[in-house]
């Protein structure tokens, strides 16, 4: 078996969008791929001390794959005016995290004809809900595999931008089974936040609605959390579940590009 996971996941978006009748919503996605035993992997737990290792998703875990789906410019465009979220960005919020799980269902049903298991992660709730702190933080794993590094607004700033939804999951296939070479398992990606790089930027903390981000790195995210359920209590009848700002990410210079 030799799975091309860029053209794999490319043909899925294809299957999903056709039976969805969903269009100009995602650009092309971004895959990289991290080895289960790599040695930075248990320092996700000095931020997250209850953080999850591949192996309690899947024992027997060797690689993890992540992948980045990033917006349409349109979508992105559409939330940057008013406090609220716009409902193209509400609306892509949703089915985003549908298509993540399609996604990983998908692969989980192909690596299984080859003998090889998944363990799968919700591309979202899957956080505290005392601490609103993720157990599996799919941007940790993503900076770790190489595909961006974080703006100051915590977010991650690939080379498609920061605007979109990331995804993974955990597999017992070896790196070579699935088409990714060894060498490029968790190549460290350059800077990318204008602001870490010269302090040219800055403007993703000034644009929250409610000020969550403070002096010295500070982020409050039940301020944040507070404006994501305001939001879903306005769409919730029309669109659903869309507890999302991203006024933070949007009408920036990394927000559909590396800047």
């Amino acid at each position: 078996m030799n799975l091309h996971f860029q053209e794999f996941i490319l043909k899925t978006i294809s299957v999903f969008e056709a039976e969805n009748s969903i269009e100009k919503m995602w650009r092309e996605p971004l895959v990289a791929a991290l080895s289960a035993k790599n040695p930075l992997l248990p320092k996700l737990k000095e931020a997250v001390i209850d953080h999850l290792f591949p192996e309690d998703i899947l024992p027997g875990a060797k690689n993890i794959v992540v992948f980045f789906i990033p917006f349409e410019t349109g979508i992105i465009k559409s939330n940057i005016q008013g406090e609220v979220a716009s409902e193209e960005w509400a609306r892509a919020y949703i089915l985003t995290n549908e298509l993540l799980s399609f996604i990983n269902e998908t692969i989980e049903k192909e690596l299984e004809q080859y003998g090889y298991r998944v363990g799968k992660v919700a591309p979202t709730h899957n956080f505290d809900e005392k601490t609103l702190i993720s157990r599996w933080s799919h941007r940790h794993i993503a900076y770790l595999a190489g595909l961006g590094t974080f703006g100051i607004n915590n977010m991650l700033i690939t080379s498609k931008g920061c605007c979109g939804r990331l995804g993974s999951f955990v597999t017992d296939a070896e790196s070579g089974e699935l088409g990714i070479s060894e060498e490029s398992l968790g190549v460290p990606s350059a800077e990318k936040c204008l602001f870490k790089i010269n302090g040219s930027c800055g403007v993703c903390q000034k644009k929250c609605p409610v000020s969550a981000y403070g002096g010295s790195g500070n982020f409050d995210r039940y301020a944040c959390y507070q404006v994501c359920l305001k939001n879903a209590k306005l769409y919730h009848q029309t669109i659903g579940f869309a507890d999302v700002c991203g006024k933070c990410l949007v009408g920036l210079p990394c927000s559909s590009r590396e800047p």
